[in-house]
């Protein structure tokens, strides 16, 4: 899953950033309305997070500027503005939620992840299964015929993405975009260290965790 923030407050900024990215998500930052406009152009984002008070583009155009040129990717308000007026005009510039500062990050992650869902039309799981390997999304717990793993951030996200696609060959590319952030050069081996430690972990015999050369990577799931 990709998350846009569109924030010039750095030290907010960090804050979601850092704290998105530990919840397993790729994220983006842009500071200035424009930055973030040209980024919701061109790359497909889950969510976007959109401060009000932007530089160069204030949050209301940005927003009101993608729904015209046809993205649809949801977006939660992000904005020190708390009064009804202020929420209505967000909602209706085309916002999908609202959210004031100061704010609880676990509210804002919560809120996120219920756009996801209602974005992606269907009740979101959350427990996945791919033969015996086993995921829970909410405790992020994962076991392998019962046995439990402990996965970094970065692993989990990786064995999400590909248990979601089971049975399916990703790309190295698609990989970057669904786990990484832009800023990894494609052509280092970072994928290919993350597979390696993810392999280590849950599959070990090599079983189900294969590698098309050329291609990618598929999880094989009987």
């Amino acid at each position: 899953m990709r998350i846009l923030v569109v924030e010039d407050d750095l030290k907010i900024a960090s804050f979601v950033v850092k704290g998105l990215k530990q919840a397993g998500f790729a994220v983006d930052h842009a500071g200035d309305g424009e930055q973030g406009l040209v980024l919701a152009e061109t790359t497909p984002f889950d969510v976007a997070v959109v401060d009000l008070m932007l530089p160069r583009l204030d949050g209301l155009a940005l927003i009101a500027r993608m729904r015209a040129a046809g993205i649809r990717t949801p977006v939660i308000i992000l904005s020190a503005k708390a009064s009804v007026d202020d929420r209505v005009r967000g909602l209706q510039a085309g916002g999908d939620d609202y959210v004031t500062k100061p704010f609880a990050f676990s509210e804002l992650l919560a809120r996120i992840q219920a756009l996801i869902r209602r974005a992606s039309q269907v009740s979101e799981p959350t427990r996945l299964a791919a033969g015996d390997i086993t995921m829970d999304l909410l405790t992020r717990e994962v076991t392998r015929a019962g046995r439990k793993i402990e996965l970094q951030p970065r692993e989990f996200s990786l064995l999400e993405y590909l248990m979601r696609n089971a049975g399916r060959t990703v790309t190295k590319t698609m990989i970057l975009e669904h786990v990484f952030d832009y800023s990894f050069d494609p052509q280092t081996s970072v994928i290919d260290v993350l597979v390696h430690r993810l392999r280590a972990k849950v599959d070990p015999e090599k079983t189900c965790l294969q590698t098309i050369r050329g291609v990618g990577y598929v999880l094989r799931s009987d």
